[in-house]
């Protein structure tokens, strides 16, 4: 038997390849599948399953495309009324692989269908549980993203349907089993997840907040209610690609991959009204970009951010990648349902400079060039652009927080006529907000470069740090 994790960083997501005596299955793949499908032949084994824990919000997965090119039958929990050909499985049915088995458990709570999936070995022992997104690794799923889809299943019913399931379908279980979620650290379906992206059942009991034993219904509730944000504008349209259905990811990124000649491109974007997306590092970016171009670097979170602040997964993009990267571009693009890339810049931004077209740069300074400015001028506005949580850990004294993830909603509250530094934690999410702002006539933002982590470790500023209500009492 062999278990392997396939962890994509950029959405803090992890699907698992599952391979028993020439038989494999997959849980919860990306829409990407030829990795899955590779590995199989490899292993001259045959892809029979594709294990859905739930309809996902934060991605589209690649059930359909799998289920098509293999031949594997696709699996849901009780409840699911997909748009296609699937299994609905009965809560404890059981399903052989190979040598092993896995059997359903319907553990709704983040989603009605939400299931788990128990692998068993070869002599009937239990060995691991795929938790999708009902049990992370310090953390359960939030309860408030199936409301987007049916308004009466409120965030309220999900967390008592949550709290039935943890206690009576996964906390009876061994503690040896391994826990294998859908995601880890940085994903928006939960609010407190580990780093970790697999943990024993044990552990978890003993750590995880939200399996405490003593812990009553109505704490439970409290407790996984409290603190929530609201959640990235795209995942209902999510949703709703996974339930019915979507465009072939080989023709997504056939009609996205072409090359535009910098006058072609130029003129795409203004007779189509695409958004030009920027993909480069975003130090390279604030240098020499092309004017009204919004900067979501390619090497970090780029999936979900994309996905937070570009309001319509319809919006026709148009983008500049570092050459050889365009491919990457928009696969990553379609990983969150952003299909409708019509091409990008050939050459990258080199042939849009040699082709004398019009740039734009953002000014980037240095930590000490901020504390100058900030010595000679007491009112400095300093705008922290970090999530709230990271804010109220801890900030430069009398920094402004206006998170990046709402700047849509939010941008009226930067004042256009004053000039403001913007620091994230490291400078990827502040040439973000930079540039969506820029986008919109906002020419007084300037960028610190290093962010949050080197004006800390630089001691030239006044550190203001979380004081918890209770220390006060």
């Amino acid at each position: 038997m062999k278990i392997e994790q396939i962890y994509t960083g950029c959405l803090a997501q992890g699907a698992y390849y599952i391979e028993s005596d020439g038989e494999a299955a997959v849980i919860d793949p990306l829409r990407e599948i030829q990795s899955y499908v590779q590995k199989a032949e490899r292993n001259h084994a045959r892809i029979k399953y594709v294990f859905e824990t739930h309809f996902h919000a934060d991605f589209v997965s690649g059930h359909i495309d799998l289920a098509k090119e293999t031949g594997a039958k696709i699996v849901y929990g009780p409840t699911a009324q997909p748009g296609f050909e699937a299994i609905i499985a009965q809560d404890g049915q059981e399903f052989k692989m190979g040598k092993i088995t896995f059997k359903v458990f319907h553990t709704p709570g983040h989603t009605m269908e939400s299931s788990c999936f128990l692998l068993k070995d070869e002599k009937g022992k239990d060995i691991a549980l795929f938790t999708g997104d009902t049990l992370f690794i310090g953390d359960v799923g939030r309860p408030d993203l199936a409301q987007k889809v049916k308004a009466e299943l409120t965030p309220d019913k999900l967390a008592n349907h949550l709290y039935d399931s943890l206690r009576n379908k996964i906390m009876p279980l061994a503690n040896d089993i391994i826990v294998y979620p859908a995601h880890g650290a940085g994903s928006a379906c939960g609010k407190n997840m580990s780093k970790e992206t697999t943990d024993t059942l044990g552990h978890q009991k003993a750590n995880n907040y939200a399996l405490r034993a003593d812990m009553s219904r109505e704490e439970f509730v409290k407790a996984i209610l409290t603190g929530l944000t609201p959640p990235p504008q795209y995942f209902p349209a999510n949703v709703l690609m996974n339930i019915k259905g979507y465009d072939s990811i080989r023709e997504v990124i056939k009609r996205g991959t072409h090359a535009l000649s910098p006058d072609t491109f130029e003129a795409t974007a203004n007779e189509t009204g695409a958004l030009i997306l920027d993909t480069r590092d975003p130090l390279i970016f604030a240098k020499r970009f092309i004017p009204n171009s919004v900067n979501i670097g390619l090497d970090g979170q780029f999936a979900s951010w994309v996905g937070t602040l570009i309001p319509d997964v319809n919006q026709p993009i148009i983008f500049i990648a570092e050459p050889g990267h365009e491919e990457e571009v928009v696969t990553r693009l379609a990983r969150v349902g952003y299909d409708h890339a019509i091409g990008y810049l050939e050459g990258g931004f080199d042939s849009w400079n040699k082709a004398g077209k019009e740039v734009d740069s953002i000014i980037s300074i240095s930590i000490d060039e901020l504390a100058a400015i900030a010595a000679k001028n007491p009112g400095t506005i300093i705008l922290d652009v970090r999530r709230k949580s990271e804010y109220d850990s801890e900030h430069i004294t009398d920094a402004e927080n206006i998170p990046l993830d709402y700047i849509n909603q939010t941008m009226a509250e930067v004042d256009k006529n004053k000039t403001c530094y913007v620091h994230c934690a490291s400078g990827y999410r502040s040439m973000i907000f930079i540039s969506i702002l820029r986008a919109r006539g906002y020419e007084n933002l300037v960028d610190i470069r290093g962010g949050f982590k080197a004006i800390k470790k630089s001691g030239k500023f006044k550190i203001t740090d979380y004081v918890s209500p209770t220390t006060l009492l």
